[in-house]
């Protein structure tokens, strides 16, 4: 049996590899790719009518003139505003009326709608519209005294065979139990299950599966409490360090309730009481009161880098444990502007909105 689990494993790697390889656009697609036909890529030339940098979806309207003068108009989804500022892009990046060349993966059931894959204007200047871009350019090598501070992943760091998003690596890394995977067959991310329809953001741990794109702060307030804060849906978690327990088992949390301690120089977040989520792995996958997890923070190289790990447990719908670790680099300087999700955006991807 564990023969067979250690190769099914090491195939999803290889696929999730290839994936990778192949699809980079579903790295910041919060929303599923799955209404998408990520094996084309449409072309379309047409002039602007809508441009706006929200969260978590900047957006560009084009409209395409057809056969005997018809106006279709596109709508399509790029990264967050805020990723999209950190690739250069202004409110200004883009004029009303002007012509532009998109390419885009188009949704599968034949609305205007598509995800973003590359853009030019008339003249042939492309506009970067990938945000990988941005995690291959290192930042200043500072160092750190403490895990005080903001941090980002070292995606130089990160193993070859890294899938992406939360979504594929929860899927690559999770054996669920019966009702897990009933659960994740039964859920649409195109239906009002969907927490992100609501601008509810993914409880721990994945604050910091996200800093693939969005800071990490870490502030250590006294010798009470330490406040960790995700840029990404302005995620914002108290850990008490008072030597208090946990509160009882029916007082919950969205972000669960955290308790902390320090093991040498390993911090030390045990995290229990979470409140009943449908998907905060980004799949369908749900957590519930039962999830555990244990993070450890600890500084390596100097300070110029933090390890970040977490050990995962949830036994009403997840079998064993899931443990994970990655480098994240210290960039104090790094961007923590609010995300301020906007309901009119995170529901766009819906067919007839």
């Amino acid at each position: 049996m564990n023969t067979c689990r250690h190769t099914v494993r090491n195939a999803a790697r290889i696929m999730y590899m290839l994936i990778g390889m192949l699809l980079s656009a579903n790295t910041w697609s919060h929303h599923s790719d799955a209404a998408l036909d990520l094996n084309t890529v449409l072309n379309i030339t047409g002039s602007v009518t809508e441009y706006s940098l929200r969260n978590p979806h900047a957006y560009v309207t084009v409209a395409v003139t057809g056969a005997n003068n018809t106006v279709t108009e596109w709508d399509i989804q790029m990264a967050s505003g805020i990723t999209m500022r950190r690739l250069g892009w202004t409110p200004d990046s883009l004029a009303i009326g002007e012509t532009v060349n998109v390419g885009l993966y188009p949704a599968l059931d034949g609305r205007p709608y598509g995800l973003l894959t590359s853009i030019t204007r008339e003249n042939g200047e492309p506009l970067v519209a990938s945000p990988r871009g941005i995690t291959r350019t290192q930042p200043t090598i500072q160092r750190a005294s403490s895990i005080a501070g903001r941090w980002l992943v070292d995606r130089g760091r990160l193993p070859a065979d890294y899938p992406g998003g939360l979504d594929q690596l929860m899927i690559q890394e999770l054996t669920l139990t019966e009702l897990g995977r009933t659960m994740e067959a039964a859920y649409s991310q195109a239906s009002e299950e969907n927490p992100e329809l609501s601008c509810v953001s993914k409880p721990t741990p994945s604050l910091i599966i996200y800093t693939d794109l969005y800071p990490m702060e870490i502030t250590l307030n006294n010798d009470d409490t330490i406040t960790i804060r995700s840029q990404y849906f302005d995620t914002m978690r108290t850990v008490y360090m008072d030597g208090r327990a946990h509160p009882p088992a029916d007082e919950l949390f969205h972000e669960g309730h955290s308790t902390g301690q320090w093991e040498g120089d390993t911090l030390v977040i045990d995290t229990t009481n979470f409140a009943p989520h449908r998907s905060p792995y980004q799949n369908g996958i749900p957590s519930g009161p039962q999830k555990h997890v244990v993070e450890r923070f600890r500084l390596i190289d100097g300070g110029t880098h933090m390890q970040a790990s977490f050990m995962l447990e949830d036994p009403e719908y997840i079998v064993g444990q899931m443990n994970y670790s990655r480098d994240l680099q210290f960039v104090p300087d790094a961007d923590m502007s609010p995300f301020n999700c906007d309901l009119e955006s995170t529901r766009r991807f819906l067919p007839n909105q």
